[in-house]
């Protein structure tokens, strides 16, 4: 197993009293640099101070978490096998890419070698591009290949540093949409000092480096800081355009990168969805975002030569059916309350109606199933009705795919930013809650602006998205604690920009009738201010102490496999075995897989089911016969799968597998009455008894401590 261990050695009657307060807060903060000429003058100062700490924020976040992977691992003194190694499961095999890429004798040798690949799957000739969103390690190895820095940087180095660099662009984005909602730099500091401090519910890229999510979440954070800059109402049309074209680029580079792009873009439309529905943001403006969102996502799919998963998500069907539904039902936001909410919720059913037709139209005549897994793991998380179905119990049992953990809260608050959080989201959620009642009992109370009202509580349209974007991702990552990368670094942006926006203290204040134009420009500065004290006065110290943590990669066991299959099988030798195994079996060795960890593919699901009928209780010629009929040649058995303790009963990799096949659960479980006991042991512990039925199949060529390799007869 791999380890590291210790180193040797408020608006209408209040609305025009916000708008003044508003302005005496604007010229009592334009009042303070006295020594200026001039307003433009200081506002050049600032937007030139602020944008050198939000670069200086982000390049020193990118060189604290590429310390902690140098120090956690030890990555300069470590073998390559061993470096090789360190980018576990589906990371080396994205990795192994990026390797076979530089390896190729040119590029566009390595280029086609992608495009018709087969020893990623034995026995199948696959076109990598279109299957995986690798198009960023084919980027990155051609830039090696063309720059002259061969001789100075080592090509691991040259991945890793660009995976780090990309945090700094990260936590600039950060950095920007918190200071856009503000309007002040100081709360982008607090947001990139949140980032930090709570680097362990907001990031896990220094150990998971080549990880798809690590490479789109920058581009997803600079996509949402465009979306809040472009939702501010009053923007020249040049403006408008960037931000737009901002926008589709940030919405393409997203989806290149992670294959899961298409639930997240979901997830933002229906955001968007909520939020014109409600009159909350223009509707023009959100039909723009739904075409960027549709022209992003088709030119990936072009780029993936007609990705099927792109092709038949929900997201395109969801977005082509709102328009489609806007064209077919006029003057929805006409009429009282009452009618208002009726055809609100006839325009809501009908856009559902459209989604799901379309999409199983488009599924069926593509005869798409590459998601199929993802709902079956939905249907049986949200109760309904329990599965014995292997795929989707393979995600039910992970923890990563749980509810999100209590002491997350902890965590969060001890850095005050739950805390602050909940503070910023009750009032903004009550100021959108009495926009949304406002604008559906009387529409023309809406500004042609776009901001919210002109009633006694107002909220800005990009504040809105942000806020309903928090809600809804928040959620997201309560039912499944992986999602939390999504959440906590928006909750950093989102906790920083409200404690330094005005409006969010003006309702407070004017609730207990303490509020003052000098009260509120002191309570904007002094809340940012006093919780950065807090935050560096007690975390500091804890950061500093985990920088000068020195560790090294410890993992002989799969070190020593991995040289004996270089060593002693031929490079054309098909691996059988674990996803996660295999990954770094190709990326080391290079030799051919028969199944992998990129899950999203229904036929690689099925065999790797097969595959993995290593661990159940199969007879010796069975498991031989299915080995062989996926071309394998060795097939290498796991001590941590076979007697695994990690996992509860009944999630086990083995218990998962007897509950497929229809066998009764070992342990003390209570099996449902329709199991039967099976009429063959484990072969993953008979085999290692050495009994005639399975020598006659199978012979032992290694082992150590953890791994046992088999040599598979060809004659049988």
């Amino acid at each position: 197993m791999t380890s590291v261990r210790l180193r040797k050695g408020l608006q209408n009657a209040e609305g025009s009293e916000d708008g003044a307060a508003h302005e005496d807060h604007v010229k009592l903060e334009h009042k303070l640099p006295s020594g200026c000429a001039s307003r433009r003058l200081w506002k050049t100062l600032s937007f030139t101070l602020g944008g050198t700490i939000a670069f200086c924020v982000g390049l020193l976040t990118s060189v604290y978490l590429a310390t902690l992977h140098e120090n956690d691992l030890w990555f300069s003194n470590i073998k390559e096998v061993e470096r090789e190694i360190s980018f576990r499961t589906e990371c080396g095999l994205y990795y192994s890419y990026y390797k076979q890429m530089l390896q190729a004798p040119t590029l566009m040798q390595g280029f086609l070698g992608l495009m018709y690949d087969n020893k990623t799957e034995s026995m199948r000739t696959i076109n990598l591009l279109q299957r995986m969103n690798i198009y960023q390690e084919v980027f990155l190895s051609i830039l090696y290949r063309v720059l002259p820095i061969q001789k100075y940087l080592e090509p691991v180095y040259f991945y890793i540093y660009t995976l780090f660099g990309l945090q700094a662009i990260y936590v600039a984005a950060l950095y920007t949409t918190s200071w856009l909602l503000s309007g002040t730099w100081l709360s982008g500091l607090l947001a990139a000092s949140w980032y930090v401090t709570n680097r362990i519910d907001t990031t896990r890229v220094e150990f998971t480096v080549p990880l798809r999510e690590n490479w789109a979440l920058p581009f997803f954070a600079v996509q949402i800081a465009a979306v809040t800059y472009f939702l501010r109402p009053n923007l020249q049309p040049l403006s408008e355009r960037l931000a737009l074209l901002a926008v589709f680029v940030s919405t393409f580079l997203f989806s290149l990168t992670w294959q899961f792009n298409q639930f997240v873009v979901l997830l933002q439309a229906l955001v968007l969805f909520t939020l014109d529905s409600l009159d909350l943001l223009p509707a023009l403006k959100a039909s723009r975002l739904y075409g960027v969102q549709i022209a992003g996502l088709l030119l990936v799919c072009a780029l993936q030569f007609l990705n099927s998963m792109i092709l038949g998500s929900l997201l395109i069907s969801f977005n082509l059916s709102v328009l489609a539904a806007r064209k077919l039902q006029k003057n929805l936001k006409t009429g009282n309350f009452l009618n208002r909410l009726g055809k609100l919720l006839l325009h809501l059913f009908v856009v559902l109606c459209l989604t799901f037709f379309l999409n199983n139209i488009i599924k069926k005549t593509l005869n798409l199933k590459s998601d199929e897994h993802i709902f079956k793991f939905l249907k049986a998380k949200f109760g309904f009705g329990a599965t014995r179905d292997f795929d989707a119990n393979l995600y039910l049992c992970e923890e990563a795919f749980g509810l999100l953990p209590l002491n997350t809260f902890e965590r969060l608050s001890d850095t005050l930013l739950f805390c602050a959080y909940v503070f910023v989201l009750c009032i903004t959620a009550t100021a959108a809650l009495a926009g949304a009642l406002r604008n559906l009992s009387d529409p023309a109370s809406q500004q042609s602006t776009g901001s919210t009202g002109k009633g006694a509580v107002s909220l800005k349209p990009e504040t809105a998205y942000n806020l309903v974007h928090s809600i809804a991702f928040g959620l997201l990552a309560l039912s499944t604690m992986r999602m939390k990368y999504l959440w906590t670094p928006h909750m950093c942006v989102f906790a920083s920009s409200g404690l330094c926006s005005p409006e969010t203290w003006a309702l407070p204040l004017k609730a207990v009738r303490l509020y003052s134009p000098k009260r509120l420009c002191v309570l904007r500065y002094a809340a940012p201010i006093l919780t950065l004290l807090y935050v560096s006065y007690k975390f500091w110290p804890g950061v500093m102490a985990e920088l000068s943590e020195l560790r090294e990669f410890y993992d002989p066991d799969t070190v020593e496999l991995m040289n004996w299959i270089n060593s002693n099988t031929p490079r054309t030798a098909v691996f059988a075995g674990s996803m996660q195994l295999l990954a770094g079996v190709k990326l080391c060795t290079g030799r051919t897989l028969t199944n992998h960890p990129h899950f999203e593919d229904s036929s690689l699901r099925e065999r790797t089911k097969a595959v993995y009928q290593i661990y159940a209780k199969r007879p010796a010629e069975h498991v031989h016969a299915l080995l062989r009929s996926f071309g394998a040649d060795y097939v290498i058995l796991e001590d941590s799968i076979c007697y695994e303790r990690r996992h509860r009963p009944g999630c086990r990799l083995r218990d998962l597998l007897d509950l497929a096949n229809g066998h009764m659960i070992d342990g003390p479980v209570q099996n449902d009455p329709d199991l039967k006991l099976a009429d063959h042991p484990r072969f993953c512990e008979e085999i290692k008894r050495d009994l005639p039925p399975y020598t006659a199949f199978f012979t032992r060529v290694f082992r150590n401590k953890t791994f046992h390799v088999y040599k598979l007869s060809r004659n049988k």
